[in-house]
């Protein structure tokens, strides 16, 4: 259905650079979305316990159905919480504190062109979705993932990080008008800011990744007219969510030194996942927007 699906046979890859997760307990974002739902699949596949998080319970519960259905010995929890606020944000780090130890985390969840309102993090809802929220998250578990060997922390960018820079002015972007504008802010805060904060941990590594570009449920916001025409088309041209999902897998088993990510190999769109390097944000603005996050994280505690 997909021509460039034809070039990459997904079972072999996952034999030959995936290990065993069995123990492992995996906390994923964004599992009922499209890429989502096949990293939660590939997940058990691999054996791997799954922590699920989720805003809407129902969906999670069918995928969870569905999982078992496939690998009737998994271990599968789902943990509500919405991403845009931060009272279910800190509820849910409660959850998961009850736990020894969380071996991994992925970041996935995100939205692209929605409705914009400012949230009670103090910013809008897209740069609290995409980026404050998988980074208070993520820093407020660091005690739980370094008592693991595995140690792991995976982010999903975007290539959409290239349509923005840093505006002191206008942190979150909302007096911008194109959602890849504000979509692309919210997503070079999350992946530079991460970059900044794990580069001197010895005990967690980082993985960012990009899945390349796929046809998911963020197209779906096109008028009904638009999303007709381009369906298919897209269809044929990108890869399958399967398959862009790989890079974010491989994150898991491998990790990015400063300023590097996992994606497609070419051109960011198609192909198995290579680990290249990023030149679309100098030092410096890295680290002043690593500075801005610490100064949001404290004012959120």
């Amino acid at each position: 259905m997909i021509c460039y699906d034809f070039f990459m046979n997904v079972e072999n890859w996952i034999k030959n650079n995936c290990s065993d997760l069995k123990n492992k307990k995996i906390v994923l974002s964004g599992a009922t979305g499209g890429i989502g739902n096949n990293l939660a699949f590939i997940l058990a596949q691999l054996n791997a316990d799954i922590i699920m998080l989720g805003r809407n319970i129902n969906k999670c519960n069918e995928l969870k159905n569905k999982i078992i259905s496939c690998f009737p010995n998994i271990n599968i929890d789902i943990i509500k919480v919405d991403m845009s606020d931060i009272e279910s944000v800190k509820a849910c780090i409660t959850q998961l504190n009850n736990y020894k130890k969380i071996d991994a985390i992925i970041q996935n969840a995100g939205v692209y062109n929605v409705p914009i309102y400012k949230t009670n993090f103090g910013y809008n809802n897209i740069f609290s979705i995409n980026f404050l929220a998988p980074y208070y998250m993520t820093k407020k578990l660091i005690p739980l993932l370094e008592k693991s060997d595995l140690a792991k922390v995976v982010i999903v960018g975007s290539i959409a990080h290239n349509y923005s820079k840093l505006d002191e002015k206008d942190i979150d972007f909302s007096t911008r008008r194109k959602p890849s504008n504000i979509y692309g802010n919210s997503k070079r805060f999350l992946m530079f800011s991460m970059q900044e904060l794990f580069k001197d941990n010895k005990k967690i590594s980082l993985s960012v990744v990009h899945p390349g570009i796929t046809f998911t449920n963020m197209t779906n916001h096109y008028p009904k007219f638009i999303y007709v025409i381009i369906k298919y088309p897209m269809k044929i041209i990108f890869m399958s969510t399967k398959k862009a999902c790989l890079s974010i897998i491989k994150g898991i088993f491998d990790s990015t030194n400063y300023h590097q990510w996992i994606g497609p190999k070419l051109a960011n769109i198609w192909g198995k996942p290579k680990k290249q390097n990023l030149k679309t944000c100098t030092m410096k603005e890295s680290k002043r927007i690593y500075e801005i996050s610490e100064k949001i994280f404290d004012s959120l505690k």
